[in-house]
């Protein structure tokens, strides 16, 4: 079967009106998502691409705790939880009555194992730093409760335990995570077709099944707005989801569907590789962030969806400092900073884009904007696979891309990391903001931490994109607001 939604997507086409005495005819059952990026693997607790959790986070994986679109944290695959007055000793009961898709009992072993397969040595758990290495251990004192001791107090703990990597896998199953995850949600993954779509069905293991009302979900895999623009055109797709969506006249001249604009916690910038000369000056970085017009960016690009930011920190964080104003359009600031760093121009660096609108859009902006200081720059496109296999792995100068993950700020306390950042003086604030049990004090370490990577000139932080989906009207349960990146379809209905 090679397009699965060719032989239903009809049947969601429009709700009926119907004519007086006209027999009402049941809801639709499926759905069909667009998004824009195919992710490489469906493990979340391995993998890095957040594109991962669109696709099974909610859907075939469940965590502790689960984050819904307010930013709320409420309970998941744990009933409840109490915390000691240390702020270092969580207690979870566990729900019961839960099935893994292979019929395994979910229980308080799986959590274990889980967790600490998160935070093995040889981990590639994008939460390791921020969430599993603070666990300084792990009991187990029933099948129904998870104790965890905490080497220092997280305020954020329950909210890390909402996000992707914190899902709970079956030690018996775990291996085959990355083709065909098996988890507690309520779907399973039916079909996977590289480069088209990902099928699931519903579980019948599920242990609330009478509330899920969508039987079938599809991912379909669109990132070329012509393409998008057919399939719209075509009734073949009932949620576009495009962070940063760019053409969106196009869906709201649509009878068919309705526009949801609302909040992310996602930082848009052009990555700097700080191991590439003379990248790893940070004279050049700032002059580099002088350059860019980030105003017209956002007015070209985003369509003005969007703000202009000037740290790894999202205007929906608490505690966020708007540091923008630092360093403001200024082409001949730019030009002094590079004969400062005596750099010989033109300097000509590569910019590798992925297939994502605002990054094959936004490269001919900023390539135009570098052209005026003496950056000769060329574009390199190339698919996710590509970039995930080059770029994220160190293999570029200068990449466009989007960071959807909230407060995912650690990332710069790893030098390892496919930007290159090295600094102890940053480690050292993260360091004393994780340690700290002082809230006004934590309060200034992390604007502290914002200000550093600022002056640091660490990447150049572009945008704050709006996020924008487009809905069928009649589908109930889409989110307009995305504190994560996740599509909660157990949670969706057809009027």
């Amino acid at each position: 079967m090679k397009i699965l939604h060719s032989l239903w997507a009809p049947a969601l086409a429009l709700l009926l009106v119907l004519a007086p005495g006209a027999q009402a005819q049941p809801a639709p059952r499926s759905v069909t998502i667009n998004i824009s990026l195919e992710p490489d693997t469906l493990d979340p607790t391995m993998g890095a691409a957040a594109a991962i959790g669109e696709v099974v986070h909610y859907n075939v994986l469940e965590g502790l705790t689960k984050i819904e679109e307010s930013g709320a944290v409420v309970p998941l695959l744990a009933d409840s939880w109490s915390v000691d007055a240390s702020g270092k000793v969580y207690t979870f009961r566990l729900r019961q009555g839960v099935r893994f898709q292979d019929g395994a009992a979910f229980d308080a072993v799986a959590v274990r194992y889980s967790f600490e397969r998160a935070a093995a040595p040889e981990s590639t758990n994008k939460a390791r730093k921020a969430l599993f290495d603070n666990i300084a251990d792990i009991a187990t004192p029933d099948p129904h409760t998870v104790v965890l001791t905490l080497h220092r107090p997280d305020a954020s703990l329950l909210f890390r335990l909402g996000e992707p990597p914190a899902v709970v896998l079956h030690p018996a199953t775990a291996g085959q995570a990355a083709t065909q995850p098996v988890g507690t949600g309520p779907y399973r993954i039916a079909q996977r077709t590289r480069g088209h779509s990902i099928t699931l069905l519903k579980a019948d293991t599920y242990r609330d099944a009478a509330r899920v009302h969508i039987e079938r979900a599809s991912y379909r895999f669109i990132h070329d707005m012509a393409a998008q623009s057919a399939a719209l055109q075509a009734g073949e797709v009932d949620v576009f989801f495009n962070l940063a969506t760019q053409d969106i006249a196009r869906f709201q001249g649509d009878s068919r569907y309705q526009v949801l604009i609302g909040s992310s916690a996602s930082k848009g910038l052009l990555a700097l590789n700080q191991r590439r000369a003379p990248l790893g000056d940070v004279r050049v970085r700032r002059a580099i962030t002088h350059a860019i017009d980030r105003e017209a960016f956002i007015r070209k690009v985003l369509d003005g969806r969007g703000r202009v930011i000037g740290s790894h920190f999202s205007p929906t964080d608490q505690g966020y400092v708007h540091l923008a104003g630092m360093y403001p359009y200024d082409p001949e600031r730019a030009r002094a900073l590079l004969r400062e760093a005596e750099v010989t121009l033109p300097l000509r660096l590569t910019l590798t884009l992925p297939p994502t609108p605002y990054a094959r859009m936004g490269g001919p902006v900023v390539a135009a904007d570098l052209a005026k200081v003496g950056i000769i720059v060329r574009l390199e496109q190339v698919e996710w696979a590509q970039w995930l296999a080059g770029a994220f792995k160190g293999n570029f100068d200068m990449t466009l891309i989007n960071h959807v993950e909230p407060l995912d700020y650690l990332i710069y306390t790893d030098p390892t990391y496919y930007f290159g950042y090295d600094s102890a003086d940053f480690r050292s604030l993260a360091e004393r903001h994780a340690a700290s049990s002082n809230a006004r004090e934590r309060q200034m370490l992390f604007a502290d931490l914002q200000r550093h990577l600022a002056q640091d000139a660490a990447n150049v932080w572009i945008f704050a994109p709006q996020n924008a989906a487009v809905a069928r009207k009649g589908l109930r349960g889409v989110w307009m607001n995305y504190p994560i990146t996740a599509h909660d379809i157990g949670a969706m209905w057809w009027e």
